[in-house]
């Protein structure tokens, strides 16, 4: 802008910063109030510099007024700023005036299952009822900005005094005004939300771009630790965001190339001894080295990939269960876990009931295995419909980590569950401690009388082994009898299995009904 250019030039602002000046200078060229100062700048203009700078005003004020967005009316109201735009705008404030600010990154834990269970319609209206609630604990002059996705910006208005202890606070506020219940058709929703924030006086360069990347890594690290989790930026924070982004971007390849699968644990009958079933665990093979399921299936969950993850171990555990069947070596069945997100896909039956007749392979070959927290908090929906449905094709139900939830005896039967699963938190030393022995002892009771059939995880011992085939549990798998190994390896280990003389006693249940 020349005009204002050389107005600084030869009117210098002492003391004024050169911004506040372009700011005042905008202000006044850029409403009607702009033409009360044209008789006075023809005139300086014609005192000045004669005809030539009159004519110069004359033709080039009209043009510097457009090029500034014209003259503002109380009819045309300036379009509200982007988030970058504000956080422009506030920090110059507390840059001229020595104030404080902060950003807010917020966002809804599992909004995406909001999605799935209740519809996108139902999720926008929950979110903009959310968005209403955090308006409402706000100052007026705080900016608020919906995002999408469960995700929303708050900017604080420039003020005297911020620290990180206030910040908190305002975190912990937002959390609760999330937290309360949101109406969604006669029902009541309760959600939880993750924050993270950057307040202005830890900018080093306190520009929009700069202070958004901040805050976002704050909310990364939160989501990371989520549900309901706070985090303040701290330097190297985007060094850690980086490294999960780029781990993101390794497993998404991971999941495309084969480099995770499906390692595979054996499952033996406690009576007979021989192998009743595989379960199949992911495991991804990094460099080398295997990466611990405990770091990946998080991101797994956290960014959506869950039903891509089913896909490949789904596809890759009826592969492996095909080729031991050519080689001779026949598996009853191969377990797979199967997330809440697979198990709200309405074609999830489709799919499954086309990958077994892709490898000839009979429904009752599939053990579909379900968390009991999924089993405890699904309504009649398409959760129960396609358990039911697979039932029907034939596949087993396992209800998997049993104990550990809240399911109902009435669940166990309206889900068809045909096995249970018994955590390894309750067979860990089961014979050596007497609690355990009779925790045990009830759930195995229950699944007699409800002709259920059991399966103890984490076996890692031999007096664990013996003492649980005392008390009647049918199966069991852990450590003590084999870690999981590539479907190469298993095949290795059942041919080897198969052709030793019984390792396992045939106990039965004379000798765990002597027990009990």
């Amino acid at each position: 802008m020349r005009l204002f250019s050389a107005v600084t030039s030869v009117f210098p602002a002492r003391g004024l910063p050169v911004r506040s000046l372009r700011r005042a200078f905008n202000a006044v060229m850029s409403g009607p109030q702009a033409l009360a100062f044209l008789p006075a700048l023809m005139l300086a203009a014609l005192w000045l510099g004669g005809e030539g700078w009159l004519l110069a005003v004359a033709l080039g004020l009209p043009a510097l007024i457009a090029m500034n967005g014209g003259m503002a009316t109380k009819a045309v109201m300036p379009a509200p700023l982007g988030l970058e735009a504000t956080l422009d705008q506030f920090l110059l404030q507390c840059d001229m005036r020595n104030l404080r600010s902060a950003l807010f990154l917020v966002a809804i834990d599992s909004f995406d299952k909001m999605n799935t269970q209740h519809g996108f319609s139902a999720a926008d209206q929950v979110e903009t009822h959310i968005a209403g609630q955090l308006q409402r604990v706000l100052r007026p002059d705080d900016r608020l900005f919906n995002q999408g996705g469960g995700k929303y910006a708050v900017v604080l208005a420039p003020v005297a005094t911020l620290d990180l202890e206030n910040a908190l606070q305002l975190a912990r506020r937002l959390q609760d005004t999330v937290a309360r219940p949101v109406p969604l058709d006669g029902t009541a929703l309760h959600m939880t939300c993750s924050v993270g924030f950057a307040l202005e006086r830890q900018m080093a360069h306190p520009f929009g771009p700069a202070m958004l990347e901040a805050a976002q890594a704050a909310l990364d690290d939160a989501l990371h630790n989520a549900p309901a989790a706070i985090r303040a930026y701290a330097p190297g924070m985007e060094g850690r965001r980086r490294a999960r982004t780029d781990r993101l971007h390794d497993l998404v390849r991971a999941l495309e190339s084969g480099a995770i699968h499906p390692w595979f644990q054996p499952q033996i009958s406690t009576e007979t001894g021989e192998i009743t079933g595989v379960e199949a665990l992911a495991r991804w093979k990094h460099s080398d080295q295997i990466v611990p399921p405990s770091e990946f299936l998080p991101l797994i969950e956290q960014h959506g990939l869950c039903e891509r993850l089913g896909d490949v171990v789904l596809t890759h555990s009826l592969m492996a269960l095909a080729s031991w069947d050519q080689s001779g070596v026949v598996v009853p069945q191969v377990g797979v876990n199967f997330s809440d997100a697979e198990l709200r896909n309405p074609k999830l039956v489709d799919k499954i009931n086309w990958t077994l007749d892709r490898f000839d392979l009979a429904p009752s070959r599939l053990n579909v295995e379900i968390l009991e927290s999924v089993v405890a908090a699904s309504p009649d929906d398409v959760v129960v419909q396609n358990i039911a449905k697979l039932a029907t094709l034939g596949c087993g139900i396992d209800l998997d980590d049993f104990g550990t939830g809240n399911a109902s005896i009435t669940a166990l039967s309206r889900f068809d569950v045909k096995r249970i699963k018994i955590d390894r938190s309750f067979v860990t030393s089961i014979d050596k401690d007497q609690d355990q022995q009779r925790l045990v002892a009830a759930i195995l009771s229950m699944a007699e009388q409800l002709r259920v059939d059991s399966l103890a995880e984490g076996v890692e011992t031999a007096e664990e082994h013996t003492l649980l085939a005392q008390m009647g549990c049918r199966h069991v798998q852990g450590f003590g009898i084999a870690r999981p190994m590539p479907a190469k390896d298993t095949l290795d280990w059942l041919r080897r299995y198969q052709s030793r003389d019984p390792l396992v006693p045939e106990i039965g249940r004379t000798l765990s009904n002597r027990t009990r």
